[in-house]
């Protein structure tokens, strides 16, 4: 079974084709991607409209891409997947219309994926895939959940952000501090050159004995380090209040990740979505984790974004496991918020 994937949720565009049915785990054929940093900076963050008429320019010429990587024709796609939520409405729209105006060109069913269990599941694309059961933190732009999961569609919410999220202080943080839209990876490489113990800044609810996170107070602390550092803050100073800020978030994700694996007994972490790409991140929870005689999973690099990739997975893994059912009537709708639970 061969399975088109389109992700369209926010800045990304993503396009990719999986073939499920003949390995225990469907494999990635071809994906292609096409991010709107550059469009987006001038703004400092990502401006809807621009958003979705970019997803209608990129659609089509990435898809006839990925079908040429894969050597494949049009007419061998049997499944259409695509982003249904939660993301930017107009965003989703367009993939959602285009994957269900293919599905009906070429007499092929579709299905409508949820973006985060896309993220929750990408790590099964990788060169160490898991196996069920196994805690998920999910840290993806604004979602920041940890979860325990049983099997496809078998998901317990086990935390949750109540403010902002990881990705959300990453962004916010970096843009306080003067730095670049994505704030996140900028964030991280000014880090690399700073000292984290330069500034005691706040773990929020480190301490709450529940696996809730809150990061809309590091926020205001990193502003609040700022505005005593005067308006001529030195190179150094921003550096070593980046590290301090990562090392906070690092900190509270690591320690969430640990009480929740825990409390339930599970000797497997899968992490997956932007964040996950964190090297700072990454290393702690490898240190911590080996340990305990934990396993953690990731996603590859290049699969931590929004791509088209994971949706393919998702739908190819839902169908497989009898919790999907292709539609053939074409008609469609979005869920800018839908929880992953609902799906």
């Amino acid at each position: 079974m061969y399975v088109l994937g389109i992700e369209s949720s926010c800045d990304e565009t993503g396009v990719a084709l999986v073939k499920a049915g003949d390995q225990p785990v469907p494999r990635l054929l071809a994906h292609a991607l096409h991010s709107q940093i550059d469009m987006h900076q001038a703004y400092g963050g990502v401006v809807p409209e621009l958003a979705s008429r970019d997803h209608i320019r990129r659609v089509l010429p990435l898809a006839q891409q990925v079908l040429g990587a894969a050597g494949l024709p049009l007419d061998a796609v049997e499944v259409v997947a695509y982003t249904r939520g939660p993301g930017l409405a107009g965003a989703l729209l367009v993939g959602a219309g285009v994957a269900c105006a293919l599905g009906a060109a070429l007499d092929r069913p579709v299905v409508g994926v949820h973006h985060l269990e896309g993220h929750l599941l990408s790590p099964f694309l990788s060169a160490d895939p898991p196996e069920f059961p196994f805690i998920a933190l999910l840290v993806s732009g604004g979602h920041t959940q940890l979860m325990r999961v049983d099997g496809v569609g078998a998901y317990e919410l086990l935390g949750e952000t109540i403010d902002d999220a990881a990705g959300e202080a990453f962004d916010k943080s970096a843009k306080l501090l003067g730095l670049g839209y994505p704030g996140g990876p900028a964030l991280a490489r000014l880090a690399e050159f700073g000292d984290a113990a330069s500034f005691a800044l706040p773990r929020p609810l480190l301490h709450s004995g529940k696996l809730d996170f809150s990061f809309a107070g590091l926020k205001t602390a990193v502003r609040v380090q700022l505005g005593k550092l005067g308006p001529n803050v030195c190179e150094q100073s921003r550096a070593d209040l980046a590290a301090a800020t990562q090392a906070a978030i690092v900190d509270v994700l690591v320690a969430k990740s640990l009480a929740a694996l825990k409390a339930s007994g599970l000797k497997r972490l899968v992490v997956a979505g932007g964040v996950g790409a964190n090297r700072a991140l990454r290393d702690r929870l490898d240190a911590e984790c080996r340990k305990r005689g934990v396993r953690v999973h990731y996603p590859e690099l290049h699969l931590c974004t929004d791509n088209g990739a994971m949706i393919a997975l998702a739908a190819a893994m839902r169908l497989e496991s009898g919790r999907a059912e292709a539609r053939r009537d074409y008609a469609f709708d979005v869920k800018p918020r839908w929880e992953l639970g609902t799906a």
